[in-house]
């Protein structure tokens, strides 16, 4: 059973605006992968339907993620028929990609309400699916159909389609601002993103700082501010003041959570953890040791605000 609903997940794809896509058929090795991602700051993860035994790694990852990373949305992909497609709906994946469209393969998903994402080629395609209750149109091959003119051309009479490229999209700034200029909702990126190179080596903090890397380009072509407001805010307490009470007097009257014994702080909110902490340092700001766990990052400022309070960057996944 799918643990994200339909309506969640496609948000999640059209937010973040990007899905990895990976294959590997060792269990270990795709734990590793997802990991990796999802510490760049991915929250949507395909994994493709090849290979012996495909299925079966698929029925241990997600479990493995639901209790290690239980907010990465994890569907199936490479699927072509409805048989798959409920093998996979069945055993967890929260949507199903394919590289054609399949009106049965719509059907099912619809049935169970799970995102369909297949593969289209043509203006005639994508309409065909939307018919089915498609909402987002894989464009497959993406450079071969047209690239990002194809896109813009597309939009221009159906300005309600949204289309996720997948194969062509490269990751490098100028594919990625050439793909989202154009208009599209998400990209799909496989082993431009999850290489074979990096894999073998064992590379998986270079996966999860790609990942990031790619994240912060779709947020540089939407316009999206790395610096995106303020998290919280640590209060300070006047001399005299019982810390522990003014805390329960917040949590009581607004059902705020406790953090009783913080020194005052500032925390700033940021869509792009990798991103803001390489703007900071460009400026000179010195950072302590970033702390990364339970799908949050923060790191403190080494000197405090012209007041005297101390400000860290916090990102939660």
């Amino acid at each position: 059973m799918a643990r994200f609903s339909r309506l969640d997940v496609l948000q999640a794809m059209r937010e973040s605006g990007l899905v990895p896509v990976f294959y590997h058929q060792d269990l270990e090795t795709a734990k590793k992968i997802a990991q990796a991602v999802a510490d760049g700051g991915a929250t949507v993860l395909e994994f493709t339907n090849r290979g012996d035994f495909a299925c079966q790694v698929f029925i241990d990852l997600v479990q493995w993620c639901a209790r290690e990373i239980p907010d990465l949305i994890l569907g199936a992909g490479s699927v072509v028929e409805p048989g798959t497609a409920a093998l996979y709906m069945n055993n967890g994946a929260n949507f199903i990609v394919g590289p054609v469209f399949n009106a049965d393969v719509a059907r099912v998903c619809n049935r169970r309400k799970i995102p369909y994402l297949p593969g289209c080629g043509s203006a005639g395609e994508i309409s065909r699916a939307e018919e089915y209750g498609v909402e987002i149109c894989k464009l497959f091959p993406g450079k071969e159909v047209g690239g990002a003119g194809f896109v813009k051309n597309l939009l221009a009479p159906m300005p309600w389609t949204l289309v996720m490229p997948s194969g062509g999209v490269e990751t490098t700034r100028e594919s990625i601002a050439a793909w989202f200029e154009a208009g599209v909702a998400c990209v799909g990126i496989g082993s431009n993103l999850i290489s074979k190179e990096l894999v073998a080596g064992g590379d998986f903090a270079g996966i999860a700082a790609r990942t990031a890397e790619v994240l912060g380009w779709i947020d540089e072509a939407r316009g999206r501010p790395v610096f995106a407001g303020v998290e919280h805010v640590g209060l300070h307490m006047a001399e005299g003041a019982n810390a522990g009470g003014i805390a329960r007097w917040y949590a009581d009257t607004f059902g705020f959570a406790s953090a009783e014994g913080q020194e005052p702080h500032i925390a700033v909110r940021v869509t792009n953890f990798e991103r803001a902490i390489g703007l900071l340092k460009e400026k000179g700001v010195e950072l302590e040791e970033p702390k990364i766990k339970d799908g949050a990052k923060s790191v403190f400022l080494k000197a405090p605000d012209p007041a005297g309070n101390r400000v860290h960057l916090f990102w939660r996944r």
